[in-house]
């Protein structure tokens, strides 16, 4: 990554590399799009400090290093125009025609996205990001490019803006770029992206990475060439890589593997002229070194989703150094390094023949087709979180079709990825020849035989509950609500009566129809029963529905008249809880906090369960108070002389995992004489252990005595009141 190609910083550098690269580019219009720009950012500066017209130069040169047309050249020279300079799109388009416009105008829509949360207005952005992709890919391959020189200059940033954009650079863009299939721009976005999330990460595994690899790999691949060149192949080009840093952190953090561990630190690659010898390739290599076991894929005959090809297989040497031995044609290697953008077609050479592009693109367009049922547009996040960056597996039908899904995906996914029709009348699945649940996980390799049932016969709504991929959810969705609306509506005013009186909603029979209806036009449904139905078929989340039903429901109860209250006066409570003003009222301790006996408390009127007491300085007590429609309902309460015994009080204890550490805690308290309601143990990560104990408190002073006590049990690192 550090040694990445310097980038020009003058217009002259860059069209001289337009030249060089021997492609039928239109230098006309790019000196025109060049002069735009120029004259636009005449003024401006980056943080950096250097001339704005920089960037939009270093944009383009990434996309001459992938391939691109002479339209995203001109784009990504002007593709900050529109959004920081008086030029318009109109302008752009009179001056370069509505192709450039498009792209123009589709970059500059995408900037306006932020990443940072997860409601319906970031939803329908991704939703317009997908739109403009579907329509046109170019739009997403410069703004990855632009992203990528955002990131390589990211050092000017303040510190929270890098990790900000670290982040939604590592939940977007990157995915994005990787089922795009452009391998180089998606690892160093990882990489600069990890730079600023985890410093001390990266230098750590920056630091593993020594001389030694480009020292052996350099002897290795020597090696491999004379073998070849004996055999009678002696076209093989052959080159070395390491793996990037991002790709090592994930197998060591989050995979739980020593760098010791990883086989595929070091890499060599062999490009060859056809597929025939690649396989040839594969024997000699094998011949050569040991191949480790379960560790030989063959991504030619049963290709990536993102349409990668190669075969990949992993062997030991005399160095006892296990490395990557990847073999390829140039076609293969091509679409490696470049995907989408290696199958672009210029207008001044080929054209037609655009399949392979419709392909790449099926993706985002049945991402996009899946969500125009949808009621919820946050339902669009996690489909592109499962969807995106999948790990994949293969698996067979029984006349040796192909299936791709992501991991963790069911049979059941499996059958609804081979048709709709044979999910919905699915009544079992045998693999490799035996009967399996239905919830059972596919595994690469597997024969997978789906048993079908009658015409008639249709999905269960459990299987919204099994299924990974959002293609099986929607089509088992689209079943439930074309087939069984009747079934869908009953369903789903069962489910939402439920909700209210799980919450003690009780709306009086006169107000009901007008309530329902307010809620369905929230929740944008046209007539109570769509609602109903949206319920019933999993169109509409009631997790989604329960704020507004909330809020519709506390609107109505404030709406009723006050009922009349006494004098404040002193009263005891049965629970030591003296409440101003409320006689032998129901208390119970809020769980948020659990106060005792010596902290300063307050009381809060709920609707239907008493008064909960909190702790003064709880944060749900300084929210509460904030809001005009509670802070009625927060009355004054103290402690009473005659306060019970025991209160229960939850500690949370860190740990260094060893043997009889549970043991040790439970002696101790025991000797204190201190009930134990509860006590949980779990491992942590870096070889500790967390564990949460449930205990019997008198006061505030008791428990800090306890907490003294547990403190001085061997590897106890921490001990905290939950």
């Amino acid at each position: 990554m550090e040694n990445q190609k310097k980038l020009p910083i003058t217009y002259e550098e860059l069209k001289q590399n337009l030249i060089d690269s021997g492609r039928p580019y239109d230098l006309e219009m790019i000196d025109r799009a060049y002069e735009l720009a120029a004259t636009a950012h005449a003024d401006q500066r980056r943080r950096s400090g250097e001339p704005y017209i920089c960037h939009p130069l270093s944009v383009a040169q990434i996309l001459i290093e992938l391939g691109m047309d002479s339209e995203s050249i001109a784009a990504a020279l002007m593709h900050d125009v529109a959004e920081d300079t008086p030029v318009t799109i109109e302008e752009i388009r009179s001056k370069f025609g509505a192709e450039v416009a498009l792209l123009v105008d589709g970059v500059t829509k995408l900037t306006q996205i932020k990443f940072s949360n997860v409601e319906d207005r970031q939803a329908e952005n991704l939703r317009k990001m997908l739109l403009a992709m579907s329509q046109d890919v170019r739009v997403m391959i410069i703004k990855l490019c632009d992203r990528l020189h955002n990131m390589r200059t990211g050092d000017a940033w303040p510190p929270q803006k890098r990790r900000d954009k670290a982040l939604e650079t590592m939940e977007v863009y990157a995915p994005i770029a990787h089922r795009l299939g452009i391998s180089n721009i998606k690892e160093e976005l990882e990489d600069r992206s990890l730079r600023y999330l985890d410093p001390v990460g990266y230098e750590t595994i920056r630091n593993l990475l020594d001389e030694r690899g480009d020292e052996f790999l350099h002897s290795v691949c020597h090696t491999i060439a004379e073998h070849l060149a004996e055999n009678g192949i002696e076209k093989a080009t052959i080159r070395h890589r390491v793996k990037s840093i991002y790709g090592i952190y994930r197998k060591m953090y989050m995979h739980n593997k020593v760098f010791e561990e990883i086989y595929d630190v070091y890499a060599v690659r062999i490009i060859l002229d056809n597929v025939a010898e690649c396989y040839t390739a594969l024997g000699l290599i094998h011949d050569m070194y040991h191949p480790l076991p379960n560790r030989f894929k063959d991504y030619i005959s049963t290709p990536k989703p993102n349409g990668y090809q190669s075969l990949h297989t992993t062997v030991i040497g005399r160095e006892a150094l296990p490395f990557e031995v990847q073999i390829r044609t140039w076609e293969m290697d091509r679409n490696a390094e470049y995907g989408i953008a290696a199958h672009w077609k210029y207008k001044a050479g080929i054209t037609g023949g655009n399949d392979k592009l419709d392909e790449r693109l099926a993706w985002v367009r049945q991402l996009l087709e899946s969500q125009r049922t949808s009621a919820d547009a946050t339902d669009l996040l996690s489909d592109i979180k499962s969807d995106l960056l999948p790990e994949e597996v293969f698996a067979f039908t029984p006349r040796g079709d192909v299936i791709n899904l992501p991991a963790g995906a069911t049979v059941i996914d499996f059958a609804y990825a081979i048709h709709s029709a044979v999910g919905n009348r699915m009544i079992g699945a045998k693999v490799n020849n035996r009967i399996v649940p239905i919830d059972h996980q596919v595994v690469t390799g597997e024969i997978i035989e789906i048993i079908t049932g009658p015409e008639n016969r249709g999905p269960s709504r459990d299987w919204l509950n099994i299924v990974k991929t959002s293609e099986a959810k929607n089509k088992i969705r689209n079943w439930f609500k074309k087939e069984r609306r009747e079934e869908n509506i009953a369903e789903g005013k069962d489910a939402l009566e439920r909700e209210m009186r799980r919450n003690m909603m009780n709306v009086p029979a006169d107000k009901y129809d007008e309530f329902m209806n307010v809620l369905a036009r929230r929740n944008h449904c046209n007539t109570v029963d769509e609602l109903y139905a949206a319920i019933g078929y999993g169109g509409l989340q009631m997790a989604r529905i329960l704020p507004k039903l909330k809020e519709e429901y506390t609107k109505l109860k404030d709406n009723e008249p006050k009922i009349v209250t006494v004098d404040i006066k002193h009263v005891h409570s049965s629970d030591g809880v003296v409440v101003e003003g409320i006689d032998n009222c129901p208390i119970k301790f809020a769980k948020c906090c659990t106060p005792l006996p010596g902290d300063e408390i307050i009381g809060f009127v709920t609707r239907g369960f008493g008064v909960s007491i909190h702790k003064k300085d709880c944060r749900n007590v300084q929210q509460g108070m904030r809001s005009p429609e509670n802070a009625g309902r927060w009355v004054r309460a103290y402690w009473a002389e005659d306060a019970k015994e025991n209160y229960k009080a939850t500690l949370e204890l860190l740990c260094m995992d060893r043997d009889n550490l549970l043991s040790d805690v439970a002696l101790a308290l025991g000797d204190m004489r201190v009930p134990i309601y509860s006590l949980s143990a779990r491992s942590a990560e870096q070889g500790r252990a967390r564990m949460s104990v449930t205990v019997g408190i008198m006061n505030t002073e008791h428990l800090n005595n306890v907490v003294s006590r547990l403190k001085k049990i061997k590897d106890v690192v921490s001990v905290t009141r939950n």
